[in-house]
């Protein structure tokens, strides 16, 4: 049986709002503007063509381009923007709509008005891993920009709004002035600050505060990181290859290519003395096989028909054998259209 495959299409728009039902002193009740972003998500074998899928999108879209909301939608908060983009798209039947009205927060909601509401943050800190084997270079100490995601997961019952995202900021900011600019390697309970351990002692702090508090992510780098949901540690590593491929544009044969971004998704019980799950490196390292197949290449020499389906299918039978954590891989072709392939349910919804 194959693993679930769903296509991503984002567009954006600009657009000003006022939020009319906010308390009398949130600035968000004043007329400002946003420069948006939507995410539609579908089950793939109904939209085989990920180009018109985000054409529909942006179609839908257009109405709120350049506008005032308020003029389209009686109050357009994200969560109501996501509503009407399900209504406008319901012949899609989405699984998903996102909306993020700036680049570090957003909402992505569901058919069954649950709500996913995310935040991003940064800090600036160092470490070192105590315990990796000798010559690794991260047992030197060195550092990193942190990012870190708070997920939320939210049943809205018909509301205006879920959870504000100021509050998410205020619960943030006593952990922020933590671990900002300090030795994690310092911090009570962060003596081996891995990803996975930054992340656990993120939802230790946070979580008697915030029930609905679903899955902490750690971004190490802009390339590597985790996720955790008190339970189950997910890690992923991103990586680049430039492909060419043949294949039909309106009717005729043509020879053009993408620069695909692909990041895999792995699930695996903690190590407890390394502390991590999987090595990001030994990722890499076990990926590099297939890498030099697809970087450089001529996907036709894979693959007869080099479709993004195709193409994530392809991926996982040559990464299986060697990675039997794999749980998803998200590759997109191009920064608005892509493919997520699920091969283990209960995986964190992250923006892709």
């Amino acid at each position: 049986m194959s693993s679930p495959l769903y296509a991503v299409a984002t567009a954006s728009f600009e657009a000003a709002c006022r939020l009319e039902s906010l308390p009398a002193h949130h600035p968000a009740r004043a007329l400002h503007g946003h420069s948006y972003l939507a995410q539609l998500r579908c089950r793939y074998p109904d939209h085989s063509d990920p180009e018109a899928l985000r054409q529909q999108l942006q179609q839908a879209v257009t109405p709120l381009d350049y506008c005032d909301l308020n003029r389209v939608i009686a109050e357009p908060s994200d969560e109501n923007i996501a509503r009407w983009l399900h209504t406008q798209l319901k012949p899609l039947q989405p699984q998903q709509i996102g909306i993020q009205s700036v680049a570090t927060q957003g909402v992505d909601l569901d058919s069954q008005e649950s709500a996913h509401i995310w935040h991003r943050f940064r800090f600036e800190a160092a470490h070192q891993l105590p315990n990796v084997p000798p010559g690794h270079p991260c047992g030197r100490m060195h550092g990193h920009g942190f990012e870190v995601i708070l997920h939320l997961q939210q049943p809205l019952h018909g509301a205006i709004m879920g959870y504000d995202y100021r509050q998410l900021q205020q619960l943030w900011q006593p952990l922020h002035q933590q671990l900002h600019q300090r030795c994690l390697n310092d911090i009570a309970g962060l003596e081996n600050p891995t990803s996975e351990q930054l992340c656990r002692w993120i939802w230790r702090q946070l979580k008697p505060k915030l029930p609905l508090l679903s899955w902490v992510t750690s971004y190490e780098t802009h390339s590597s990181g985790c996720h955790y949901n008190g339970e189950q540690y997910h890690i992923w590593k991103e990586l680049r290859f430039e492909s060419a491929l043949k294949r039909a544009v309106a009717g005729q044969p043509r020879l053009y290519g993408h620069s695909y971004r692909i990041r895999l998704h792995l699930t695996a019980p903690l190590d407890a003395v390394l502390g991590w799950t999987v090595d990001y490196g030994e990722v890499k390292q076990l990926f590099q096989p297939i890498y030099q197949q697809l970087d450089h290449q001529l996907l036709n020499q894979q693959l007869a028909e080099p479709s993004l389906p195709n193409l994530l299918y392809h991926i996982e039978a040559a990464l299986v054998p060697r990675l039997p954590q794999l749980s998803r891989i998200d590759l997109l072709q191009t920064p608005e259209i892509g493919a997520v392939l699920q091969r283990e349910t209960g995986e964190p919804v992250v923006p892709v």
